[in-house]
Order: C-alpha cells, then sequence, then structure tokens
C-alpha cells in the first residue's frame, strides 16, 4: 500500500520519496502526495524530479491492491531511488474547493439520495433522486450562505461496523465509501455536536468553506423522471 499523505494534510503540495515499482501503468512510490482517480474526483497531475532529471506525471491512477500509480512522460530512475513529486497545485486546490462544495450541496438535500456525481476543476455536478428541485437561485444562495460562514472541515474514522449500523451515512446510491483495514475515513464540515454534513469519504477537502470562494450555479436538469442534475462553478 503507498502512504497517502493527503489523506492527514491535503495541503501538503510535495513530498520525497522511493520507488518501489515500475508498472506497465506507471511508477508506485512507498509514499505520495498525489491523489488517485476514484470516487468522481479526477487524479493529481504534476511533476517528478531526482538528481539530473524530471518528468511529467500525468493523471494518478489506484491500482487495484490499493497503491497510486504515477503514469510519467519518459525514463524514471530504477527501483530504490529517491525522487521528489510535486502536485500542480492550483488543478488540485480547485478539485478540493469544488469537493468540499459537493458536500455542502449535500447538506442541502437531507435524506435524498446521490445518484451520480462529478468533480472537475472547471465544473462539477451532481445528480439527486429528487423530482421537484427548487430553482437555481434557491441552491446558489444556500450554497454561498454556507461557504461565507467559513465552517471548518475536520476527519475522523469509524469501524465498518459502526457505518453498516448507520447506513444513512452513505449518500451516494451507486458508489460505496472506500474502506481500508476495517475503518472507514469521514468528512465533517462544522462543529462535531451539530455539523453541516457527516458523510464518508476518501477525497481531498478544503480546511474551511470560506477557502472555496463564491459558487455559481450553472445549470439544473433533468435526468429522467426523477434524476435532476446540479451543475455548479467556481469563481477564481
Amino acid at each position: 500500500m503507498t502512504e497517502k499523505l493527503f489523506l492527514e494534510d491535503a495541503a501538503l503540495r510535495e513530498c520525497t520519496a522511493r520507488i518501489v515499482e515500475h508498472r506497465p501503468a506507471g511508477i508506485v512510490l512507498d509514499r505520495t502526495v498525489f491523489y488517485a482517480r476514484s470516487g468522481g474526483q479526477p487524479g493529481d497531475t504534476g511533476t517528478m524530479r531526482w538528481p539530473g532529471g524530471e518528468a511529467a506525471i500525468g493523471e494518478a491512477l489506484k491500482g487495484e491492491d490499493g497503491v497510486v500509480v504515477h503514469p510519467i512522460e519518459g525514463e524514471a530512475p530504477p527501483v530504490g531511488a529517491e525522487v521528489t513529486v510535486a502536485l500542480d497545485w492550483a488543478r488540485r486546490h480547485r478539485h478540493m474547493r469544488m469537493h468540499t462544495t459537493m458536500h455542502l450541496l449535500c447538506s442541502l438535500t437531507p435524506g435524498i439520495g446521490v445518484t451520480g456525481g462529478q468533480i472537475g476543476a472547471e465544473k462539477s455536478r451532481l445528480d439527486f433522486n429528487l423530482p421537484e428541485p427548487p430553482p437555481k437561485e434557491w441552491w446558489q444562495e444556500r450554497l454561498n450562505a454556507l461557504v461565507a460562514e467559513d465552517h471548518p472541515v475536520s476527519f475522523s474514522s469509524i469501524s465498518e461496523a459502526e457505518l453498516d449500523a448507520n447506513p444513512g451515512l452513505v449518500r451516494t446510491l451507486s458508489v460505496q465509501p472506500p474502506r481500508s483495514g476495517g475503518q472507514v475515513r469521514l468528512v465533517r464540515i462544522g462543529d462535531e455536536e451539530k455539523p453541516v454534513d457527516l458523510q464518508p469519504c476518501g477525497g481531498t477537502h478544503v480546511a474551511r468553506t470560506g477557502e472555496i470562494g463564491r459558487v455559481t450555479v450553472l445549470k439544473l436538469e433533468s435526468k429522467g423522471r426523477q434524476n435532476r442534475r446540479i451543475s455548479i462553478g467556481l469563481e477564481d
């Protein structure tokens, strides 16, 4: 397993690591700041540096065995070599802002199932099982109010058994949260006693909602008899 440093500190922009394996899809490191594509969030991109060389890293991928695979352009040093990997921070930070906004969007629809979603640097979307949604102005006003309240974003974990006993924590109908070593990571927005949102998530997030900036609701679409898609963007 790759040590995923972003789970403890999503603000880390680079780290030193050791190459443990070369795979057809890319390089496996013992530790990384790169998030691998999963759960609707794109994988990170950036660079890998070592004495006398540098290579671009394409979108990080998730290996079947839980490792993070770093696709690179050109040749990399041999197994055992020490390298420094650095994120395309502007792109990653927008994904963090978007992902936290998606959780705020969920908080506005308590008890409503999420049927799909995708995070992007320029536009993101969530699909809800919501036949008669409010107009997009309603969503935009409430999202920006939650952003302006500058709620803290924190992390904790519960056991798989605790999650199974509280199925209402899982908002997504088609994707189950990641489980590792019998534990499930929870993302909390707001106070511990009365959070704005609390749900399992393995992605990267900002430290406070005020870091998101102004949110624009771009479109509200019908994607079936009950399925409604809400697309959002961020102002720079």
